[in-house]
């Protein structure tokens, strides 16, 4: 049997949208509450973005974020591997 799905209704930048998932309701809030922080960042530092460009440059920067931390990661995993390896 599957997990139970979640519904939550959430609020980002003003805009209200239900969130469905087979994560914890707390988790999905965090999220949410997590991509509010960084539009409201990205408008403080552009404020004559419209919510669709602000959306899409928030988007492209959370991407960096995941793929820096990404590379971070695999480079860790690599480090303990050859460290393995050598015992």
């Amino acid at each position: 049997m599957g997990k139970q799905e979640t519904r939550v209704e959430v609020e980002i930048f003003g805009e209200y949208y239900t969130l469905k998932g087979e994560e914890p309701e707390e988790y999905l809030r965090m999220l949410a509450q997590y991509v509010n922080k960084k539009i409201r960042q990205t408008v403080t530092r552009n404020p004559r973005l419209g919510l669709s460009k602000a959306a899409l440059l928030t988007a492209l920067n959370i991407a960096d974020e995941l793929m820096k931390l990404q590379k971070e990661y695999d480079e860790l995993a690599e480090l303990l591997e050859v460290d393995r390896k050598a015992k």
